[in-house]
């Protein structure tokens, strides 16, 4: 994998303070639809995932959400900054799980080329279920698919996917942040 210059420790514990009044006051305005409080309460995976990055947070599978409330109340007085192999493999890990989020959009969609090889999009989500696997980024596959609420990828309900891929999204994010995609944190490249 490239070596990448991560963004300084400082610049990580700014970011968690923004991300931590944004979230806080989402939190304050609970419950809502409103799609601006609901974004913002998702910033909790993206600032969950920057304290896992300054060692102050274990990083949930990617089926399980932080908790808002529980990341708000995190203080950032011990940090320590992750080494860059660390955070550059979950980095390619949340990609995976974010790729695996928009597949199943676009193959619903039905007007997706595949890659020479596949014939279907399942054999190219167990090929890359498989290589990810084997390459330690992501849990074993189950039956030719991602594992995600103990079952396979493809059967999950529409609030499980919804809810996989806003963490896959937040989590994304917040890592290619750090590895110092994009010039500021409203502009940060999420491709897959």
């Amino acid at each position: 994998m490239p070596r990448r210059k991560l963004r300084s420790q400082g610049e990580v514990v700014e970011r968690c303070h923004a991300l931590r009044e944004e979230v806080r006051a989402a939190i304050g305005q609970l419950p809502s639809d409103e799609p601006s409080v609901v974004d913002a309460v998702w910033r909790g995976e993206a600032l969950g995932t920057l304290l896992w990055a300054l060692q102050l947070a274990e990083l949930p599978q990617y089926d399980q959400p932080f908790d808002a409330a529980d990341v708000v109340a995190i203080e950032t007085d011990d940090a320590d900054l992750r080494e860059a192999e660390e955070i550059e493999l979950e980095r390619e890990s949340a990609r995976l799980w974010h790729w695996r989020a928009r597949t199943t959009g676009l193959q619903a969609a039905g007007d997706v080329d595949l890659p020479e090889r596949y014939a279907t999009f399942d054999q190219l989500i167990a090929a890359t279920a498989m290589r990810g696997y084997e390459q330690g980024l992501l849990p074993p596959p189950m039956r030719g698919d991602f594992r995600a609420y103990g079952k396979v990828y493809r059967h999950l309900a529409p609030e499980q996917h919804a809810e996989a891929h806003s963490i896959a999204v937040e989590r994304h994010h917040a890592l290619n942040w750090l590895v110092g995609e994009g010039g500021s944190w409203d502009d940060v490249p999420l491709d897959t």
